[in-house]
């Protein structure tokens, strides 16, 4: 057989099918609204569903000399072989009192506005954490035990020495003020009750000499303590990775309604073109 002779068989049996479908176009349209009725009631079945998501900040080390150091924390692919293994599933599932293996599959990371060109490097990556679920409220707290799995697997050990260096040397600032400002009150007293009895000027002078050096240190140790809490700040906010917005659990529809919908009508249309083609012959047999 030609090629001509094809093409004339596949227009003939095209023509047959369009008019197939025309003469018995109540079969395709009886199926699109039957099709549309079926996906509709499909997407009530399995329940509601919750979804739950988290907002996690990667954390972006950096080192003293002000050069941004990168890493396995800073990569946002971490996050999703960190969710996806089954060993941080099964903690999460524990913590939100689940069955272990109630998160295969029903945990999803996205990373949130992207940035491109000679930003990206320097642009800390924004992660978006969704876990579903049939209960809001083991949902929401999977989500948020995972979002923390991951800041403590993502923040750098040497982000964490360095919060824990700040820390006690603020604290030891802290005490330290407290003792210089104990000494300039005593020193302050000691000042006004010299006043009041007439002390000999050089001992005032003394006296007034503590007070300034107390001074002194005092002030030197708030500028200090403004540095460290500044530091402190930086490490815990910027380089340590953290939830920027924890996971609250909201409903959704098991299956989408409105694709459901479509679909449904969709394959029931095709149905119906199926039909009326291949039941077109019988339906003409029968009329003659």
């Amino acid at each position: 057989m030609t090629a001509a002779q094809l093409d004339a068989e596949r227009e003939v049996d095209l023509a047959r099918w369009r008019r197939a479908v025309v003469a018995l176009w109540w079969l395709p349209v009886g199926g699109l609204v039957l099709g549309a009725i079926v996906g509709v009631l499909y997407s009530f079945r399995g329940g509601a569903m919750y979804k739950a998501s988290s907002l996690i900040s990667l954390g972006q080390p950096v080192s003293p000399g002000g050069v941004v150091v990168n890493g396995y924390g800073t990569n946002p692919r971490a996050v999703s072989e960190i969710v996806s293994g089954a060993a941080f599933q099964e903690e999460a599932a524990n913590k939100a009192d689940m069955r272990p293996g109630a998160l295969r599959g029903h945990v999803s990371v996205a990373q949130v506005g992207t940035t491109t060109g000679t930003g990206a490097t320097r642009s800390t990556p924004l992660i978006s954490l969704t876990v579903t679920g049939k209960k809001p409220g083991p949902t929401a707290a999977a989500a948020n035990a995972l979002s923390n799995i991951v800041v403590a697997q993502t923040t750098a050990k040497y982000v964490g020495v360095k919060i824990a260096t700040f820390q006690a040397t603020l604290k030891s600032v802290d005490e330290q003020l407290a003792s210089v400002k104990r000494r300039l009150s005593i020193t302050e007293s000691a000042l006004t009750a010299a006043a009041s009895r007439h002390l000999d000027p050089l001992q005032q002078l003394v006296i007034v000499g503590q007070e300034d050096n107390a001074e002194t240190r005092l002030g030197n140790l708030i500028a200090q303590q403004e540095t460290l809490q500044q530091q402190l700040a930086f490490a815990t906010q910027v380089e340590s990775a953290r939830v920027v917005e924890p996971a609250k659990s909201v409903k959704s529809s098991a299956h989408s309604r409105s694709t459901s919908l479509v679909v449904g009508a969709l394959i029931g249309l095709i149905l119906g073109a199926i039909l009326a083609i291949a039941g077109e012959g019988r339906f003409r047999r029968a009329a003659v």
